[in-house]
């Protein structure tokens, strides 16, 4: 069994693949992209390309983001700078818990005549960095710019 823990990803192996085909023609050697791919596979230990394909499709993907990444965002539709100071993958597919710790301490309420400060908050995002919960007006609780 060949472990995928440090291969690229699909994406990036067909890039590789597009980039081997191009070189080997510039070099005299013309190979259909199918070809190609049958050598990427036989290069990274697989038997062929579909091999390649599932082992490295099957694999649970990275976070949006690592811990102690800067980054930046709304939390409850305020602005914040903060850095990650944790993050956990759920048991829903492509869903990630994340605690960050603002820079600053984020005023949660809109009310005046009443504050209540955050710091350090916690979440549950997508790959693109936003939760599915939302607040009364229909805005993610947290949105990060990634």
């Amino acid at each position: 069994m060949t472990v995928t823990q440090h291969m690229p990803s699909i994406d990036a192996l067909k890039s590789q693949a597009k980039r081997l085909r191009t070189e080997l023609a510039h070099a005299g050697t013309e190979l259909g992209h199918s070809r190609v791919l049958e050598l990427m596979a036989k290069q990274h230990g697989y038997k062929d390309w579909n091999t390649l394909h599932a082992a490295v499709g099957n694999r649970p993907q990275p976070a949006p983001v690592i811990l102690g990444q800067r980054l930046s965002g709304h939390y409850l539709n305020q602005p914040f700078e903060g850095k990650v100071v944790g993050v956990q993958a759920t048991a829903e597919p492509d869903r990630f818990r994340v605690t960050l710790n603002f820079d600053a301490p984020v005023d949660v309420v809109t009310f005046e005549g009443f504050n209540n400060f955050r710091q350090r908050v916690s979440g549950v995002i997508d790959r693109k960095g936003v939760t599915a919960e939302k607040t009364s007006d229909g805005n993610p609780h947290l949105v990060l710019s990634l």
